[in-house]
């Protein structure tokens, strides 16, 4: 099994906590989960905030990777990937590193995480059909360090990513 402390340390993952984020964080961070795409200065003007503290708050939480890349907003549905899957990974502990590296490689790679438990990593997959999603696992399996896969097809979404409840606390 990875080592989850060592992974996040090697991966680079250092993200901003709610717990570091004032009331003021909270009000952007909730109008912009409402409404992505709001200029700036717009948000400045529903919350009563100077542009500049908009803006340099925003810049603050993106640096500290608190914030999703815009690209997460695209939904790969719209990019012709309607399946989508989990995908089990069982590693070679000395390869995990190329292991990482080569999924990073693969397009239909969304994202990937190192559970507790039997399992090494999970990774979200989408692809164009059955048959491609048998093409992406294969390609996944393939991967140095990878020495056994299991894959499950999600049949469809009932809960929507969101943090809009997270934000309220």
């Amino acid at each position: 099994m990875v080592d989850l402390t060592s992974l996040q340390g090697k991966l680079g993952q250092e993200v901003v906590t709610l717990q570091e984020l004032d009331a003021t964080d909270r009000r952007i961070l909730a109008a912009l989960d409402e409404d992505p795409r709001v200029p700036i200065m717009v948000l400045a003007q529903k919350l009563h905030l100077a542009r500049g503290t908009v803006q340099s708050r925003l810049e603050r939480m993106t640096a500290a990777g608190a914030l999703r890349p815009n690209s997460s907003r695209v939904l790969p549905s719209a990019l012709g990937r309607g399946v989508a899957a989990a995908v089990s990974a069982e590693l070679d502990q000395s390869h995990l590193n190329e292991a990482i590296a080569a999924l990073r490689n693969i397009p239909e790679v969304l994202e990937c995480h190192a559970p507790a438990g039997d399992t090494d990593l999970i990774i979200r997959v989408v692809a164009k059909s059955p048959d491609d999603l048998y093409r992406v696992s294969e390609e996944i399996r393939l991967c140095p360090g990878i020495v056994r896969t299991s894959t499950s097809m999600f049949l469809r979404e009932v809960i929507p990513y969101r943090t809009t409840g997270l934000l309220a606390e």
